[in-house]
């Protein structure tokens, strides 16, 4: 059945489309931290759809939501008050951190990072916009427009001129070598360079944690830093939260609250987990600048009745089971179990991430050349031995991604990161 659907896919889908594994499997249910196939095998998923599922699999709450809403009215546009849209809204703005927040309902991560880049132009007057290097933000073209991972970067054509600056990647780079402080005044030095042989910016957007990079970060303090240079000229901070928001660092609620010595960003972004699998994404912004806009707009689709139920009661639960208390705890287990795991193995360059974001570089023995021909042959024996992982990263993608839903207790993380030490050792 699979052999039948995988040709039925090649033949009306996307040669691009990208599928995991020599065969692909098709998940056909699953249940708290667990998926099966269509073969019957059952998985320990430590990806969630692409970090999406983020409570749990068939969570009885969100799923009750959903129910509950079709039943009553599943969609209705923009054009119509939607009480679930206000709900949610109101609930967002005050965890935003940001004052007198606005927040606009999209569709996806792609379509919120969009979003954003139109009213931050808009805003400043600018088409000028500052990236970082090694970043993702989405498919459509705006977004691609500012993605520096040249991996995902299918087109140099863009609406927008964008300038690449240092810092999203701590260990590669001219400043690598640097301890976090010097790296930090060195990023920042580039920074300020680059502002002066540039027209003003309209913003800098940012990942907190890159996403696709393979979750790498900056020091601490660095987009704080960046923000006082930016704040001086009036250059405005998005910080796409897509996947790092909710909490899933452990630490913070927000990724950008590792920065957070200068305040909250203009703008962030988010989508991915608030809808546990559903399509949620969005918008937060100040309110001179969400309402920047002086001509006509609406969402047929963001913010519809049936997705701000599931939201709603997928964040409620988070909130009330302090999940992201949880993936402090059993993601700090897990991330200590995985370096001692990969100790033994020299094609680890790196194992690094917070919380229930983590990520496992993999090179060739003694050097820093990428091997992403390895990173595929330990994700085809995880899901031999019963785990779903993902993978990414700017080099070739050679960064294993591990992302479980923030729920995963302490035995599901030692039988994950069992099951990763002999796919890591398999490699050997």
């Amino acid at each position: 059945m699979t052999d039948d659907l995988l040709s039925r896919h090649r033949a009306v889908l996307p040669d691009w489309l990208a599928l995991y594994y020599e065969h692909p499997i098709e998940i056909t249910h699953g249940e708290g931290r667990h998926v099966w196939d269509s073969d019957g095998n059952r998985y320990l998923d430590f990806f969630g759809g692409i970090l999406t599922t983020m409570t749990a699999h068939a969570l009885p709450e969100v799923t009750k939501a959903v129910t509950e809403q079709a039943g009553r009215i599943i969609h209705s546009s923009t054009l119509y008050l939607n009480r679930p849209m206000v709900d949610l809204a109101e609930r967002i703005a005050k965890l935003s951190g940001i004052p007198d927040a606005r927040v606009f309902f999209t569709t996806s991560g792609t379509e919120a990072n969009d979003t954003a880049l139109l009213l931050a132009t808009a805003h400043r007057r600018s088409n000028t916009v500052l990236a970082m290097r090694n970043s993702y933000h989405g498919r459509s073209f705006s977004a691609v427009g500012v993605t520096g991972n040249r991996g995902w970067s299918p087109t140099s054509l863009s609406p927008l001129q964008t300038l690449y600056v240092h810092g999203g990647v701590r260990t590669r780079g001219p400043f690598a070598g640097l301890d976090d402080y010097d790296f930090v005044a060195a990023c920042v030095d580039d920074l300020k360079d680059l502002l002066g042989h540039s027209r003003p910016p309209a913003a800098l957007i940012a990942e907190p944690i890159q996403g696709v990079g393979g979750f790498t970060s900056p020091p601490d303090g660095l987009y704080a830093a960046f923000r006082e240079v930016l704040h001086e000229r009036g250059v405005l901070w998005i910080s796409d939260e897509v996947q790092t928001g909710w909490g899933r660092t452990g630490e913070h609620f927000w990724g950008w609250q590792a920065h957070a010595r200068s305040g909250p960003p203009d703008m962030l972004t988010f989508a991915k987990g608030i809808g546990n699998g559903m399509s949620i994404g969005g918008v937060v912004a100040r309110a001179e600048i969400m309402n920047c806009l002086d001509s006509n707009s609406i969402s047929t689709f963001g913010g519809t009745q049936i997705t701000m139920a599931a939201g709603l009661a997928n964040l409620t639960y988070l909130l009330e089971h302090d999940l992201q208390g949880n993936a402090r705890r059993v993601g700090g287990l897990l991330i200590e179990r995985l370096r001692a795991a990969a100790a033994h193995v020299p094609a680890v360059r790196e194992v690094r991430g917070r919380g229930l974001m983590i990520g496992i570089e993999l090179t060739r023995p003694g050097t820093d050349e990428a091997d992403p021909a390895a990173a595929s042959a330990v994700l085809e024996a995880a899901r031999e031995g019963g785990l779903l992982i993902g993978k990414g990263g700017g080099h070739d993608t050679s960064a294993l991604r591990i992302a479980p839903p923030l729920s995963l207790n302490v035995a599901e993380a030692e039988e994950g990161a069992a099951i990763l030490e002999d796919a890591l050792r398999s490699i050997q």
